[in-house]
């Protein structure tokens, strides 16, 4: 199951409001455990057991790290998660470069990557470190920590919710109509840019893919709405989880800040998953020694931290580089490009950075970097195609409504003018249109999903 299916916004997600509500606060956990299980369940039934076992596992060795004060025991918890993280996710990588390599036949594993498993081995460890590092106090109530690792709405597609964040709503939490309403909200918006924007670019950068008859323009297009198409999906999952989190009393940490009004890859790494930024900052860069044993070693430290950074999103090779080419930027960056950006416009340097990440986003879009340098090598010219075609102004012609929404959409300047009016005369008006314009969007994603065969989910391959 997941949130943009028509499944879970009038069956599931009505079901459970129902049922939490209806029940007295002592009870809410339990129902919200029930249904959370039941979610992970519908969509991964062969791999719930797994999940339910490395759970119960990270929740006995946190007891145990409580008593023993024993780092030996952090440590078999971490080799435990990493190692079953990695048989689901890197063997059949290792096993094809290996037999590659040597030209062997070693069999490939018949597995399929359980859904979510980047993210719940990220929370489990976090968790365990935390108790080690005594930041959180150990969870005994085995349901709560359940819960703390189930809660469906961040349990597929993130924000990565470290224990720290939500151990006392866990225990108390209260849920009023205003942040009822906020999260209902932050929902709908959600939805729609994942439906509306996401999903038609997505849509429009396949067709691109399958074309043969291509043209410069066409690649700029491309790599300008995947570049959109990856944010808006990203950012509404984010969007969702944080909005079911406030209708059900949690409060999750921001994922996005409009990433593409950065003026560096420094600033944009600041803007953009960054749940996912810290974890490796807190839990990798730092124990590693970050940036206080010398130049060579921070340097060391920042190839390592990106390298994992782009394994964590896939066994591909295209990942690493695109892991890699961030981190050898954001060297560049402190070391070299740092003191000569302080003159710089702001403009240019938003060009700057728009035009690196939406490189790094055609070699993330693949799975063969001869295929992604390709369109690399297209957006300069050099694949001998035409400026412009006749199929890229029809296809154009199509989709230019929903990368002008992309364009718009990745900026601050809408969300700005709507406080900026609401702070003023015009907050009735704002109060009186709003409910309004979420009905309205509620209803087109309603359509799209009926009317669409079109809708991916594309942290399958997280």
């Amino acid at each position: 199951m997941v949130f943009t299916s028509i499944s879970f916004i009038y069956y599931f997600l009505p079901l459970l409001l129902i049922c939490y509500f209806a029940v007295p606060k002592k009870f809410r956990n339990i129902i919200l455990l029930m249904f959370s299980v039941l979610f992970y369940f519908y969509g991964e039934p062969k791999y719930i057991l797994l999940m339910l076992i490395e759970v119960l596992i990270s929740y006995v060795v946190g007891l145990l790290i409580d008593k023993y004060k024993s780092k030996n025991i952090l440590i078999i918890g971490i080799f435990i998660h990493v190692l079953l993280f990695g048989i689901f996710k890197y063997f059949n990588f290792v096993i094809i470069n290996v037999n590659n390599l040597f030209h062997s036949n070693l069999n490939l594993l018949n597995v399929v990557l359980p859904i979510g498993i980047s993210f719940y081995t990220f929370q489990i460890i976090s968790y365990e470190i935390d108790v080690y590092n005594k930041k959180v106090n150990v969870q005994n109530n085995i349901l709560k920590y359940f819960l703390y690792v189930f809660l469906f709405p961040q349990l597929i597609a993130g924000p990565i919710v470290r224990y720290q964040d939500v151990n006392n709503e866990i225990d108390n939490r209260n849920v009023t109509f205003e942040m009822f309403a906020n999260g209902l909200r932050r929902f709908i918006i959600g939805l729609s840019k994942k439906v509306i924007i996401a999903n038609n670019l997505g849509e429009l950068c396949n067709i691109y893919l399958n074309l043969g008859d291509k043209s410069v323009l066409f690649t700029w297009i491309f790599a300008i709405s995947y570049m959109l198409q990856i944010y808006f999906d990203f950012s509404g999952y984010s969007d969702i989880a944080i909005g079911l989190g406030k209708m059900l009393g949690f409060n999750f940490p921001e994922n996005f800040n409009y990433p593409y009004m950065a003026k560096s890859i420094t600033d944009f790494w600041r803007r953009w998953h960054m749940t996912l930024s810290s974890w490796f900052r807190d839990y990798v860069y730092i124990p590693l020694g970050g940036n206080k044993k010398g130049v060579l070693k921070q340097i060391r430290n920042i190839l390592i931290v990106w390298s994992l950074t782009g394994l964590w999103h896939g066994a591909s090779w295209n990942f690493i580089v695109w892991g890699l080419y961030f981190g050898i930027l954001l060297i560049l960056e402190k070391f070299i490009l740092k003191k000569y950006f302080s003159n710089v416009p702001k403009f240019i340097k938003g060009i700057y950075t728009l035009f690196l990440v939406m490189i790094s986003f055609v070699i993330f879009q693949g799975d063969n970097l001869s295929n992604d340098f390709n369109i690399i090598k297209g957006l300069f010219g050099l694949n001998g195609e035409l400026f412009i075609n006749n199929v890229t102004l029809y296809y154009l012609k199509g989709y230019v409504l929903f990368i002008v929404l992309g364009v718009i959409g990745s900026t601050n300047y809408v969300k700005n003018l709507v406080i900026k009016i609401s702070n003023g005369k015009g907050k009735k008006i704002i109060n009186i249109l709003e409910p309004i314009y979420l009905l309205i969007l509620l209803i087109i994603v309603t359509m799209y999903l009926i009317d669409s065969s079109y809708n991916p989910f594309l942290y399958f391959r997280f």
